[in-house]
């Protein structure tokens, strides 16, 4: 079974831009940027979006944020 890989490794590897992504998936570029840098997770839609512009489903692409939540919001430790 392959190793899935996360959307800025699809778009390297298949050597498009974030705004290229955003024109073949149909999603709005600021969207696709954040689900590139991996600080939104998307929809179950808006993954099926995407992974259909890389001929893929959703299951073969890791989805999620690249920082822990708990690191962006709160008051920080002690």
């Amino acid at each position: 079974m392959n190793a899935t890989k996360n959307v800025n490794d699809l778009c390297e590897e298949h050597r498009i831009t974030f705004k290229q992504l955003a024109e073949k998936a149909g999603i709005d570029e600021q969207r696709v940027l954040a689900i590139v840098l991996g600080r939104w997770t998307p929809s179950p839609g808006e993954r099926d979006r995407v992974a259909a512009a890389f001929g893929l489903t959703r299951e073969q692409i890791t989805w999620g944020h690249k920082t822990p939540i708990q690191h962006i919001y709160g008051s920080g430790p002690g």
